[in-house]
């Protein structure tokens, strides 16, 4: 069983998005826990706020299987085949950890955004603030501490039952 960290983006009709994104990662996972729902502006082009926050998921897929697991349910909710970086998206999921995997070539594991953006290390460090990033050495609180983005993140009470949200 893998330990997986997903980052959860969406600003096209954010709450049923975000609702749908849940429920299909409950399908494939074997659990599934949340961190609290952020809303927070675009990062990098002008558009509406994004609602982002961090899932951990107990898998026995390959990390190969989870990812096209995970671009299946995006394309299944909407989001364009041919999705550039910078725009609106009814829904993204992206690995951000894979048990202590490391790949330097894209998709890289750990992702980057650890390194750039609150939106993804506040949750994230909500979900495993002890947890030691692979290639790196520190922690996740470590990190959070020292990601200072320009993003300012409004916690959203979360709108639907699921499982628990990490506190």
């Amino acid at each position: 069983m893998t330990t997986a960290y997903i980052g959860i983006g969406t600003n096209v009709n954010r709450e049923a998005s975000i609702e749908a994104a849940i429920f299909s990662l409950q399908e494939i996972a074997d659990s599934v826990r949340l961190s609290t729902v952020y809303e927070c502006a675009s990062v990098g082009f002008e558009s509406s706020p994004f609602y982002n926050l961090v899932a951990e998921v107990s898998t026995s897929a390959s990390y190969e299987h989870f990812q096209k697991q995970l671009r299946d349910i995006e394309l299944e909710l909407g989001r364009p085949a041919a999705a550039q970086k910078f725009q609106d998206r009814t829904i993204d999921l992206d690995i951000i950890l894979f048990g202590d995997r490391i790949s330097t070539v894209d998709p890289k594991l750990p992702r980057d955004d650890i390194y750039k953006y609150s939106f993804v290390t506040l949750p994230l460090s909500e979900l495993c603030p002890d947890k030691i990033i692979p290639s790196d050495g520190r922690t996740v609180s470590q990190l959070q501490q020292l990601v200072q983005g320009e993003e300012t993140l409004r916690a959203v009470e979360l709108w639907f039952e699921s499982t628990p949200v990490a506190v």
